[in-house]
């Protein structure tokens, strides 16, 4: 990816843990990494297709002094999500919060931390069997619609699927999600089951009958095992509710562990030509 560098803007602003660092405030040297496309800006020689580094940098100023942070780590979060929220156009952003009077009674030219944050792929599978269905996943998708933290939501159509598991209850509509998010795994896991809640998810039996049912399928190319979280979700190759909603919107994206594309596992589950 093309970088656009920022480097050791000058910032006075009233970050720290010292009572008089948030008084009399400092110096910060703030430095960024943009990560973002500039082919076609470098063609065209056009401006609005490349990210505004002045306007990017007159932004940092106002944040750093929008709010004031006994740690710079927090600052240097706050900054990268808004900036990445500010200028959509960007994918990835490194941000370095440097402190050069960081007040440690030690000799030293300064104290700096540097994060990167961005925007992650994401399928999600989305179901409901229970009430109003249509209304139930109407209202999820609302809801990652509505979430600063989520973009480019783009829905599968819906087919309608016969239980899986526990067989005493009714079909489901089942469908696959596409977005990106700046949530980390474990965060997303969280507020999918934050829009559970607000549609009266209830977890009493396992593979039982649900308002709305949402799981992460692929976290762009991660592989996590833990007790909370499996990614890629443990049976999305085995489930035809799964994967036939994936062929719908991303048949090419690719399961990091078996090394095949969702039309791939398909066509093996079926054992036959789609």
């Amino acid at each position: 990816m093309d970088q656009i560098r920022i480097e050791n803007l000058e910032v006075y602003a009233h970050h720290g843990v010292l009572k008089e660092e948030n008084t009399l405030g400092q110096k910060f040297l703030v430095s960024l990494v943009l990560y973002a496309d500039t082919k076609e800006a470098g063609r065209s020689d056009d401006l609005s297709f490349s990210v505004n580094y002045a306007d990017v940098a007159h932004f940092v100023e106002e944040q750093m002094k929008a709010r004031d942070y006994k740690l710079i780590e927090a600052a240097a979060e706050h900054l990268a999500e808004e900036v990445l929220l500010q200028f959509p156009e960007m994918d990835n952003i490194s941000v370095e919060i440097k402190k050069p009077w960081a007040p440690i009674l030690l000799p030293l030219d300064h104290v700096s931390v540097r994060i990167r944050r961005g925007w992650t792929k994401v399928y999600l599978s989305i179901g409901s069997n229970m009430g109003d269905k249509k209304e139930n996943i109407r209202k999820a998708v609302g809801a990652l619609r509505g979430d600063r933290r989520i973009r480019k939501v783009t829905e599968s159509p819906l087919i309608q699927t016969e239980p899986y598991g526990y067989t005493e209850q009714d079909d489901f509509l089942n469908g696959a999600i596409c977005l990106e998010t700046m949530y980390r795994p474990e965060e997303l896991l969280a507020r999918l089951h934050e829009i559970e809640a607000a549609g009266h998810r209830e977890r009493k039996i396992h593979w039982g009958p649900r308002t709305i049912d949402l799981d992460i399928l692929l976290y762009g190319d991660e592989v996590i095992q833990t007790e909370e979280l499996v990614i890629p979700h443990r049976e999305m190759h085995l489930r035809e509710f799964v994967l036939k909603p994936m062929l719908q919107i991303a048949p090419w994206a690719v399961h990091p562990v078996f090394h095949k594309t969702v039309y791939e596992l398909y066509k093996e589950r079926e054992g036959q030509d789609i």
